[in-house]
């Protein structure tokens, strides 16, 4: 396979295995594109598929290798057909759990638009962004931003499964919203880009896939139900939904966000992600909302509790993800696997790690 010299923008290192089905996955890969065992993953038995180390890992491999592949794989595995059957079959249980989770949203009177607003304004997670505001210290920021990269340095690209799949008004208002997100055809404008910054300055690696090891399987599950409603579909009304409620709880937490690093002492640089998403996403809002899936479902009322079962499953594991970090803060232990997020160097601009001091409970 060519080697990319640029490893900012992918492909990533093959990860370390987390069981026997990723080991097998990842064993795999290292060869060229050959047929798997027909058994393999039949037996899948895992008592939460949302926590599942080696089943969100198993996923995730798969997945990826419709986005930016993983380095020294062969681009033939992307359609391997054995290799997709062993995909459905971890996705089932993954897409039952979620089923599970939020149950079936009913569309209110009011539609789809109104559906989401309830969703949205029911939603009382924990605060992670109230914590990371006020309270956080740096190395908790590094441990959430590392979180955070799996997505971020691919910011967008999974709603943009939908663009081909979807016509009409919808598909207008979701150009509007990822041109936004692709920074209006502006590398530097580009969101994965101004969060590549926010690494750079809080002293982390900002390759593409640097952090992957350390993320636990919580963190794996909120990027792989993005791609599970992205890559299917008959599932593109839960992407859409997804989108929206994206978009609908985005501004006031990246505001939170941005002051908890300017209270840790970074500047501009490092909090200008944070800061353009409060503008945009309050703009987004409505238009995710309103033009987005309230477009589609006029085009495809059948799918309307799609929409609302996405929003729903969205919102159920962010919530999951915020209880890991504030639960292993508040006992004093880490939220990622690994000890500490990769780290380059420590930025001129940021204060001492103790800063804020440690968490004695959340927000």
């Amino acid at each position: 396979m060519p080697e990319h010299t640029d490893r900012r923008y992918g492909p990533a290192a093959l990860p370390q295995p987390r069981g026997p089905l990723s080991a097998a996955v990842v064993g795999a890969l290292r060869r060229p594109p050959h047929d798997l065992p027909a058994d393999l993953g039949s037996d899948l038995d895992a008592a939460d598929p949302l926590t599942d180390e080696d089943l969100q890992l198993t996923l995730f491999l798969c997945y990826e290798l419709h986005y930016r592949g993983w380095r020294g794989v062969d681009d033939g595995w992307e359609w391997q057909p054995t290799l997709l059957a062993l995909r459905a079959r971890a996705e089932r249980p993954f897409e039952a759990a979620l089923r599970r989770l939020v149950g079936a949203p009913a569309v209110p009177p009011g539609g789809v638009a109104a559906g989401l607003a309830e969703l949205v304004a029911a939603d009382e997670g924990p605060s992670l962004a109230a914590t990371l505001q006020r309270r956080a210290d740096l190395a908790q920021f590094r441990e959430f931003v590392a979180h955070r990269s799996v997505y971020h340095l691919r910011e967008a690209d999974p709603h943009s499964w939908a663009l081909p799949r979807i016509g009409g008004p919808a598909k207008a208002a979701l150009v509007e919203i990822q041109t936004d997100e692709y920074g209006n055809g502006q590398l530097d404008r580009m969101h994965s880009e101004l969060f590549r910054r926010t690494l750079d300055r809080l002293g982390m690696d900002t390759d593409y896939g640097a952090h992957l090891d350390s993320a636990p399987a919580v963190t794996l599950a909120t990027n792989n139900l993005m791609s599970l409603f992205g890559l299917h579909r008959r599932l593109r009304g839960a992407l859409l939904g997804h989108l929206a409620a994206f978009e609908m709880t985005s501004s006031l937490p990246n505001r939170r966000y941005g002051n908890g690093l300017r209270r840790l002492g970074l500047d501009e640089v490092a909090t200008r992600f944070y800061d353009e998403h409060v503008e945009a996403d309050a703009v987004h809002e409505q238009i995710a909302a309103h033009d987005l899936c309230g477009g589609f479902v006029r085009a495809e009322p059948a799918l309307a509790p799609d929409v609302l079962f996405g929003a729903a499953a969205g919102l159920a594991v962010d919530r999951l993800f915020a209880a890991h970090l504030l639960d292993s803060w508040a006992v004093g232990r880490s939220s990622l696997r690994a000890p500490a997020p990769r780290t380059i160097s420590v930025p001129a601009t940021a204060l001492p790690a103790t800063a804020g001091g440690p968490l004695a409970g959340v927000a």
